[in-house]
């Protein structure tokens, strides 16, 4: 067989394997050549455009597929990894390359699948390596965030799961020869104004991929869980899992208006908590939020332009949003410190770190010639193509006008907080006294390296128009995104946003407290109710087995008496397993019940 009909991922997670029997240069030399492999390997299947099928139950799966924005998003996947190893070359964590090895694989193996299947396949392994990079992060709360993040994604990929066997299931009925593709649900989409048997599916499917995209009400895992990973591990997590949140949502749900709302609520979302938050990489974690909700808006708008615009600012963000977890992480690695209260006045001992946090915030907010204003400038503009075109029907299209309106808000949202008030508040403001050396030349390259890819994109965007989606739109889009008008715009709107901060600067004041909001259910009530309320009930039920069992003969044993002892030590702090496992089982039940019950009443 030829190497096109393997996987790209494959060469990735053979890193799983072989990393941690390696030592020294060999193990660094082998983790740099991986990447550049897959990427060469990714390249060859995409130019020769075929699938590879395997048997499977009668059917087929069809784990080598090019769909449309499989390019763009492979390609900036092999340059993260390549960008990231380079940040972590001198990080001494044994398990953080073979976990970033699996847990970039799955992102791969997701962008090539063909089948439902196979995509619910890397999907979990994306979210077992992501696990593990959390807890090879060893901060305060890694083991506990790690946990949390497990739990939701592995609740979110039951969904999931369900979603794909109801869709499989229901093809399979209709007769359709390959029940297993994984395509866009254009058979299906006159099912989606009901909750019935036909749109339960696609709506379990569509919960289960936003759930790995940060959308509402979860949207918090993401600032809980990436600040918990290393510096370098950080930045690998800021790559992966949302982004192929994007591309399957890109795939499978372009065009369906729902997820434009959810992505203005993580647009408006990230930017509010962003403006109350103290911690640096918390902070950077809603502006990711923030960032992925432009993204949604994009896709569900479903033109060509605004696909390649959510395509597009998928990879300029991964670039610049790593770039911004490098400078925070390159701060927490020269001074241990992460909370802007006990920072400032580094301008003077960290100018490299400082200047590539300012181009990295510079293109978070689409400021004019950064890669963020060549691809956030595609969905704006397909916002108001879409909008005039409905006005021209005689369509609605208010909600358009909300839309531009909140996206712009945000836009300059994300200036005040990505930009402007983390780079004041770290690098100027008042003096903290400390004057950490800049750190190792490694994690200085590749934020140079990151911070010239912003750059490069924002005066030369060919290359990246050139393998989106739509080509010929992202051409025609690239005569008039440095028209005058459209640079003007945006500087006049940012040049205020600027000025605003430095006038509510008083108001600003910053706490050592978190902002918990929907998380205050896992992370305060749950473990509180279980310690309060759960474990003293599982006691006393304990302690009535042991006086029934004590009437048994022969049952006077130790064993028996130490059970109250097993369960006061076991249960306050197994909640954060037991609770995704009671929900999994709970969904679990609740799509045995549809299955046996509902779908043979439809059938009737």
């Amino acid at each position: 067989m030829r190497m096109t009909d393997y996987p790209p991922a494959l060469i990735l997670l053979v890193g799983v394997v072989l990393l941690p029997l390696l030592k020294g240069r060999v193990r660094w030399t082998v983790a740099f050549a991986l990447p550049v492999i897959a990427l060469a390997d990714a390249w060859a299947v995409i130019q020769a455009g075929t699938d590879s099928f395997v048997p499977f139950i009668g059917m087929q799966l069809n784990p080598v597929h090019v769909h449309a924005a499989t390019p763009v998003f492979a390609t900036v996947f092999a340059i993260m990894v390549l960008g990231g190893l380079l940040y972590a070359l001198n990080q001494k964590r044994e398990s953080e390359l073979p976990a970033a090895c699996l847990y970039a694989g799955g992102a791969l193996g997701v962008l090539f699948c063909g089948d439902l299947v196979s995509m619910f396949v890397f999907w979990e392994v994306m979210t077992l390596g992501s696990t593990v990079l959390i807890w090879a992060g060893r901060q305060n709360d890694s083991y506990g965030a790690g946990m949390r993040y497990f739990g939701m994604h592995a609740a979110g990929g039951v969904m999931l799961l369900m979603g794909i066997i109801i869709v499989i299931s229901q093809r399979i009925h209709a007769g359709d020869p390959n029940p297993l593709e994984f395509r866009h649900f254009d058979a299906m989409v006159d099912s989606w104004s009901t909750l019935s048997w036909q749109s339960g599916g696609m709506w379990l499917i569509l919960l289960g991929m936003l759930v790995n995209a940060g959308a509402p009400p979860f949207s918090s895992w993401i600032p809980d869980a990436y600040p918990q990973g290393s510096p370098s591990g950080t930045v690998m997590l800021s790559a992966f899992t949302t982004k192929t949140a994007v591309f399957t949502l890109l795939v499978a749900f372009s065009g369906v208006e729902v997820v434009i709302y959810f992505g203005l609520y993580m647009a408006i979302y990230g930017v509010i908590y962003g403006l109350l938050e103290n911690d640096i990489r918390r902070l950077l974690s809603y502006s990711l939020v923030n960032q992925v909700g432009f993204m949604l808006v994009g896709i569900g708008i479903g033109t060509r332009l605004s696909i390649d615009g959510a395509a597009g600012h998928a990879f300029a963000h991964i670039i610049y949003k790593a770039l911004l977890f490098m400078a925070t992480g390159s701060v927490l690695f020269a001074t241990g410190r992460t909370k802007m209260n006990q920072l400032g006045g580094l301008y003077k001992s960290m100018p490299v770190t400082m200047w590539c946090l300012i181009i990295g915030g510079l293109s978070i907010s689409g400021f004019p010639f950064t890669s963020g204003f060549t691809s956030k400038s595609m969905v704006v503009q397909a916002i108001v193509n879409e909008s005039a075109r409905m006005a021209e029907l005689g369509q609605p299209h208010t909600y358009l006008i909300v839309t531009w309106f909140l996206f712009e808000a945000a836009t300059a949202g994300v200036f005040i907080d990505a930009c402007v008030k983390l780079t004041w508040f770290v690098f100027f403001q008042k003096d903290s006294g400390l004057r950490p050396p800049e750190v190792p030349w490694n994690m200085k390259a590749a934020m140079i390296g990151f911070a010239g890819i912003c750059i490069f994109l924002g005066f030369f965007p060919g290359p990246l128009y050139a393998i989106l989606p739509y080509k010929a739109e992202a051409a025609d889009y690239a005569n008039v995104v440095f028209s005058i008008d459209h640079v003007m715009v945006m500087l006049g709107m940012l040049a205020f946003s600027g000025l605003s901060f430095f006038v509510l600067l008083p108001l600003m004041k910053r706490t050592e407290s978190i902002t918990l909001d929907v998380d205050w259910i896992w992370r305060r009530f749950i473990p509180k109710f279980w310690h309060d309320v759960a474990t003293p009930i599982l006691q006393q039920l304990a302690s009535v087995q042991k006086l029934l069992l004590d009437f048994l003969p022969g049952n006077g044993s130790s064993d028996a008496g130490s059970m109250p002892t097993i369960v006061r030590r076991r249960l306050p702090g197994s909640w954060a397993v037991s609770v995704p496992v009671f929900m999994i089982s709970a969904m679990l039940l609740l799509y045995l019940v549809i299955y046996f019950w509902l779908l043979p009443a439809q059938g009737g």
